[in-house]
């Protein structure tokens, strides 16, 4: 467990954070099925991406990450190797779902497994669209979720639907692997699409590695050709889900935080964070790599929908909490679906404070007292990462917060602890 004292000096800092986790992944997977050798500068090694890894490895591809700053992926050009041993991916769902989709590439049987609660989360709308295109696959348990067998022998192609865009991770990891399938694959998406940013961040990536998809505004079909991916030199933005919680301390501080690495022409749907904080009274600088938040006196609440950006929902709920006024975050079921219960454990969490907080199945709503009559408690992490870090914030201004659990932010942010102290510019963090 950790203690985070409050804040007494003004705030004032210049901060870098690791690179992209979902920008890294999205490059693992298409370098590692390209043509030719690619570099990933500035990638994010974290807990998620060594599984990520580690998976890639087992079937075939060659990856070099000894340099912390530069991994080099040697590309199988389409041609998967079957694991001899099962495929473990602990509670990574980015790579659980997409690594799915590059196991259907292979030829022969697959075995794709994971920690407890990721047998729990769902991935039934991945295995219909895979049997679109004459996959057999299938739930070794019978609930949709994983452990999964794939009896792979390549994509078929053609036309498929995936019956819920819920998790843009489904969609997403379609895309990835369509070029590879027998014939020019074309994808429906039904319902509406979550998290769009994620999708777009997938079709930049894909672009980036040589292979450009048809698709209309509204995400809803997609036209993939033929084609592989070409080695490449591919630079990993900052992580801008990491970076929201330096940008949310400058905001409940009133001081001031740049995320250097960061651009404000960023592929990370995330940074929408920074334009709720501006609506709620923070001032907004866009710097030539980097984005800065000034706090003002006084925060005010308001009305957000974060279906495209649910990684910081968690982040802005504690903002939140020290606002004038009633905040709803509307559009967040698909919360409930992360690496713990988000919207449930949030209101729990937020509550132990003294917040004032009300759960609905998609939405919170947090009134906020600007931050008076909270109290110190201790958060139960629920093994999330993001309850983790977001709760950093409120040690800023509240005494008495302990975060138990504070090593799972190892999943997405391995230094994070390191580098908020840092922020902070003095080592008070006591471990207890």
């Amino acid at each position: 467990m950790i203690e985070l004292p409050p804040l007494h000096d003004a705030l004032d800092a210049v901060v870098r954070v690791p690179g992209s986790k979902s920008l890294t992944q999205r490059a693992l997977i298409a370098a590692a099925l390209a043509e030719g050798e690619s570099t990933l500068f500035g990638p994010l090694a974290s807990e998620d991406t060594h599984y990520t890894i580690t998976a890639l490895r087992q079937m075939g591809i060659q990856v070099d990450d000894s340099n912390p700053s530069a991994w080099t992926v040697q590309g199988c050009a389409g041609w998967i190797q079957t694991p001899e041993q099962d495929i473990f991916l602990g509670n990574n769902g980015t790579a659980t779902r997409f690594l799915t989709s590059v196991a259907a590439l292979g030829h022969g049987r697959f075995w794709i497994t994971g920690g407890e609660r990721m047998m729990q989360r769902p991935i039934e709308p991945l295995m219909a669209a895979l049997q679109g295109w004459k996959v057999q696959i299938s739930s070794v348990e019978g609930t949709g979720c994983p452990p999964l067998l794939i009896e792979a022998d390549g994509l078929y192609g053609g036309e498929t639907v995936l019956p819920e865009g819920k998790s843009s991770q489904y969609l997403s990891s379609l895309l990835l692997v369509a070029p590879y399938a027998d014939r020019p694959a074309e994808l429906i998406v039904k319902g509406e699409v979550l998290s769009r940013p994620y999708v777009e961040m997938t079709l930049a990536v894909m672009a980036d590695f040589g292979i450009r998809v048809e698709t209309a505004r509204s995400l809803v079909r997609f036209r993939i050709p033929k084609g592989k991916y070409q080695g490449i030199r591919y630079e990993v933005e900052g992580d801008a889900s990491g970076a929201s919680y330096f940008w949310a301390a400058a905001a409940v501080t009133g001081g001031r935080v740049t995320v250097a690495n960061v651009p404000p022409c960023s592929l990370q749907g995330d940074t929408g964070l920074v334009p709720l904080l501006a609506r709620m009274g923070c001032e907004v600088s866009m710097e030539q790599n980097g984005i800065r938040v000034q706090g003002p006196e006084c925060l005010q609440g308001i009305e957000a929908d974060m279906g495209d950006m649910p990684d910081v929902a968690p982040t802005l709920a504690v903002v939140a909490a020290f606002a004038q006024g009633t905040t709803v975050i509307n559009n967040i079921a698909h919360l409930r679906i992360k690496e713990c219960d988000r919207l449930a454990v949030m209101v729990s969490e937020l509550r132990k404070l003294g917040v004032e907080v009300e759960e609905e199945p998609g939405r919170m709503r947090i009134h906020g007292q600007g931050g008076k009559g909270l109290h110190g408690a201790k958060i139960a992490t629920h093994e999330d990462h993001r309850i983790a870090m977001c709760f950093a914030v409120a040690g800023l201004k509240v005494a008495g917060v302990q975060i138990s659990g504070e090593a799972c932010v190892s999943k997405s942010f391995p230094d994070f602890w390191e580098r908020w102290q840092a922020m902070r510019g003095q080592l008070q963090t006591a471990c207890v």
